[in-house]
């Protein structure tokens, strides 16, 4: 059986401060090419779990190890570019540059990481079949992410985590302002793509509509401990 791309062990983060909270996470694990759909309310953690994930912040204790690197060891630039090359992030707001080309944000993960940039042949080349396999048209490499619809912009995002193939790509309710129809055309085109580079995703959302979609479906309360300063 493969090692986990994603293997937390007895993780524990204070927020500091009256308003912060406590989280605790005993055990998580992710292997290659699972998509894992990780439920949970607006207070539960979520956020601080992808920050321990991605190395934005660290563990009080435990241990996050991701494609066989326990980060918790890193210094605070060895982390960041340790999160360039090992994990592509899709966020709730896609985060692109409004002033930048499709092809210019597809590519800006590849700046900053060299060996992720290795991974691929010719840069421009992987993009522009990401963009052809996720549906955008043609001449769509070339336009200006704000001329995209809110859906293409949302495809450049996925493009734009999966460019180098990196083992585990974080997406954090990518899917909470989407119809249902635009939801499942959105989920159809990231697993195919998924499956395709055996990557595994850890997908954030507060919908468990979603579940049936995933290998498997976990809950923020059956992994995390929480507790709430007192004022």
């Amino acid at each position: 059986m493969p090692d986990p791309v994603l293997d937390i062990v007895d993780v524990a983060y204070r927020w500091p401060g009256r308003a912060g909270f406590s989280l605790t996470v005993p055990q998580l694990s992710i292997a290659p090419g699972e998509a894992v759909l990780l439920l949970g309310e607006s207070g539960s953690g979520k956020s601080t779990l992808l920050s321990l994930i991605c190395g934005t912040i660290l563990p009080d204790e435990g241990r996050v190890r991701i494609a066989g690197t326990d980060t918790t060891t890193l210094s605070g630039g060895a982390r960041d570019r340790f999160r360039a090359e090992q994990i592509g992030v899709i966020f709730q707001q896609f985060n692109l540059l409004p002033f930048g080309s499709v092809l210019d944000n597809i590519l800006l993960p590849l700046r900053f990481a060299p060996l992720r940039r290795n991974r691929v042949g010719s840069a421009v080349g992987e993009a522009t079949a990401l963009c052809a396999a996720l549906g955008l048209p043609p001449d769509a490499v070339s336009a200006k992410a704000t001329a995209l619809s809110v859906g293409q912009q949302q495809r450049v995002a996925v493009a734009r985590a999966l460019i180098g193939k990196p083992p585990l790509i974080i997406a954090d309710e990518p899917t909470s302002a989407l119809d249902a129809n635009s939801q499942a055309a959105f989920l159809d085109v990231m697993f195919a793509q998924i499956e395709t580079h055996n990557t595994a995703l850890l997908m954030v959302s507060h919908d468990p509509r979603l579940g049936a979609r995933f290998d498997r479906v976990i809950s923020m309360y059956d992994i995390a401990q929480v507790e709430r300063a007192v004022a």
